[in-house]
């Protein structure tokens, strides 16, 4: 390996290192001043468990929460592609017609705001609660909104002069949608999709708590909450931070991906 090469590696590591450093050190803080604050007061479990608590019941039942995070990472995989796909269609057609965009653009505000707890219900009625159709459905509710916002935003940022540049090129729609439009909008697509990551994670979740099948994060917190089972409950909620995480992570290389590709 040339020296060069060995300089960038090192300034590489060096950099990731400052970045994980810090909110790490902040996490290991947070945990020990937790942990001495539940020995020092005596706070009951039912209240706030322990983080060794948490960690024992963790490891105890590890393989389920590894099943429960990968039945609810289904559900949320599935309900984002669908909600981003169905957004980005329909942003497409809001930013070629105002008249579609006057009707879109209120009922995605609508959408934002549809409470999962009245949502999520109604869905297991209609489907059956022996079906991951439901939840998905939530999912795919609660991305559409944030997917369409921006992606609607970035299909309107391309410059005129642009525009009127392919057009003189002769170039059709189709043309110049697939060599300036999509192309710009792109970063703004990837913004929606970072924030429907984490809240279609928060979505798959709750709806599990209204029945349906107990297969999932939701339905094993609540159990085990029901149970008086607080570190065990505690345990899943990990489970659910780190899910959440990976879809983030996995949201964000993909981003990235993308963008090494286009040359973003």
């Amino acid at each position: 390996m040339s020296t060069t090469t060995s300089s960038a590696v090192r300034a590489a590591g060096g950099d990731v290192l400052r970045r994980a450093l810090p909110p790490v050190l902040l996490g290991v803080v947070g945990l020990a001043a937790w942990q001495a604050l539940v020995v020092a007061a005596d706070v009951p479990p039912f209240l706030l468990p322990s983080p060794t608590a948490i960690v024992e019941q963790l490891v105890e039942v590890g393989p389920l929460v590894l099943e429960a995070s990968l039945a609810t990472g289904a559900n949320v995989l599935v309900g984002t592609l669908l909600g981003a796909v169905v957004a980005v269609l329909a942003a497409l057609l809001a930013a070629r017609s105002r008249p579609v965009d006057a009707v879109l653009s209120p009922t995605a505000a609508a959408i934002a705001v549809l409470p999962i707890v009245a949502l999520a219900p109604v869905l297991n009625t209609m489907f059956g609660t022996t079906t991951t159709t439901p939840r998905r459905l939530v999912v795919a509710a609660v991305v559409f909104a944030p997917v369409f916002v921006t992606t609607l935003r970035g299909l309107r940022q391309v410059l005129p002069v642009h525009r009127e540049l392919l057009r003189s090129y002769a170039a059709t729609p189709a043309q110049l949608a697939r060599t300036v439009t999509i192309p710009g909008a792109l970063p703004y697509l990837f913004t929606g999709l970072r924030i429907a990551s984490s809240t279609g994670v928060i979505a798959a979740v709750v709806a599990e708590y209204f029945g349906g099948l107990q297969d999932g994060l939701g339905s094993r917190i609540t159990s085990a909450a029901a149970n008086s089972a607080y570190p065990r409950a505690w345990a899943f909620v990990v489970g659910a931070i780190l899910l959440g995480l990976a879809v983030y992570l996995l949201t964000l290389a993909a981003e990235r991906l993308v963008a090494r590709r286009q040359g973003l």
